[in-house]
């Protein structure tokens, strides 16, 4: 393999120009990578959430490499008892009622489409067009579809022709949310519990349960996308299902201990499974951390209602669903609850916040579990981007003055804390 350079330049003379990679990874094994030149980085971005138990983990590298030599691909035409298992599970975790069913896709901007398919079954009110609602700072895909609903105008303009007409909401304005709803015709209001592409924002508390009770009074679907937040991320299987977030389909905020990063081996039963009272979403997307590395998306209709809308013929795909994605994520499934993952995040994410916070140059941490946005003192994250990598550690700026962190969940604390005592003399060099 050539050095990271010229292998950087071949990349440049042979892919698209839509992505301006800075490294050439060649390995990596827990939440460590390193690139081509045999260089190791800290992995703090985990491919964008994607990575949830960290790189060549062993249970999840047998299961792929089981099902490969049994069956790698079967279409559509035929099931497969991975497939069908996996279905079974994200009914569970969702909590979804006894008439909820799952489309499986290969990404999250693919879950999105297909919900957004299913939304726009219902007939429109006579004489008028279908309505949706997304928020503003959402993020929710960039095929033409999902790029609707994604409110960064610099993504959605140049394609305006053909996406069509949303409604963008003040983010957390319930005022904004129920007048929208009042003047009708609305059909689905789609929301993040934690916008990612935002700098790990979290809806306000309160918003989401009088979201649903106001959706339902209107008769809107209220479409939940977890494809960031989703799969333990947060410390519950889901955003809206952890209380810590404020979720309203949950009943009542519950505190987490926050304690020092050198205590948290101690800590193994906080967030480990939250409580799924009150009510719930219409829709679920999910991708990203489902996978563990594996592309595959889902999306989960939460009643019989929904789930009825699209039959045969009416949306499809060739490798959504196959019996090596799904076997990767019931391998990423199994791991995160056998290890306790999700308490992990729960507790780590939250001593983490509280410690980078404290870092000059730093104003605020945000986010849930190991989703956390960074607010700096000034408006150079990019900078900040860039010392990091070059002091081992790969993070990630969604702003000029926001980083964003999302390592795998099973990322060590002896690893918080290396990155939390470097960070200040990151923030120094980049300024």
């Amino acid at each position: 393999m050539p050095s990271s350079r010229a292998a950087l330049e071949r990349y440049d003379q042979r892919l698209w120009p839509v992505f301006k990679p800075s490294l050439v990874l060649a390995g990596g094994s827990g939440a460590v990578v390193w690139d081509v030149d045999g260089r190791e980085y800290l992995d703090l971005l985990g491919g964008i959430a994607v990575n949830a138990i960290g790189h060549a983990h062993p249970v999840w590298v047998e299961a792929v490499s089981r099902q490969a030599a049994t069956l790698g691909h079967v279409s559509n035409l035929y099931a497969s008892a991975p497939q069908i298992e996996l279905a079974g599970r994200l009914l569970e975790i969702t909590g979804a009622g006894p008439g909820g069913r799952v489309f499986f896709t290969n990404s999250g901007t693919e879950a999105n489409e297909a919900a957004l398919k299913a939304v726009l079954r219902r007939p429109a009110p006579s004489g008028r067009g279908h309505r949706l609602a997304a928020l503003e700072g959402s993020f929710h895909g960039r095929t033409l579809g999902a790029l609707a609903l994604t409110a960064k105008a610099a993504y959605r303009e140049p394609f305006r022709e053909f996406t069509g007409e949303v409604d963008f909401l003040p983010f957390g304005d319930l005022g904004a949310l129920e007048a929208a709803l009042r003047r009708g015709g609305l059909d689905a209001l789609v929301i993040e519990v934690i916008q990612g592409e935002a700098g790990a924002r979290p809806l306000p508390p309160g918003y989401l349960a009088e979201a649903r009770r106001l959706t339902a009074r209107h008769g809107a679907l209220l479409w939940i996308d977890e494809i960031q937040t989703g799969i333990g991320r947060t410390g519950a299987w889901t955003a809206y299902l952890n209380p810590d977030l404020g979720g309203p389909l949950t009943g009542a905020p519950r505190q987490v201990r926050r304690v020092a990063l050198a205590e948290l081996a101690r800590q193994a039963d906080v967030g480990a499974r939250a409580p799924r009272a009150g009510g719930a979403p219409d829709l679920v997307t999910l991708a990203k951390g489902l996978g563990g590395g594996f592309p595959i998306g889902a999306v989960v209709a939460m009643n019989g209602e929904v789930a009825a809308r699209l039959g045969p013929g009416d949306h499809g795909t060739t490798f959504g669903g196959g019996p090596l994605a799904a076997a990767a994520a019931l391998a990423t499934l199994q791991v995160i609850e056998d290890e306790g993952l999700m308490a992990r995040a729960a507790a780590l994410g939250a001593a983490w916040r509280e410690a980078l916070a404290r870092v000059p140059g730093v104003q605020s941490a945000r986010g849930g579990g190991l989703l956390i946005g960074l607010v700096l003192a000034r408006a150079n994250a990019p900078a900040v981007v860039q010392a990091a990598q070059a002091a081992g550690f790969l993070i990630n700026a969604t702003g000029p003055d926001v980083i964003r962190l999302a390592p795998p969940l099973i990322l060590t604390t002896e690893q918080a804390e290396r990155f939390a005592a470097a960070l200040p003399r990151i923030i120094q060099e980049a300024a």
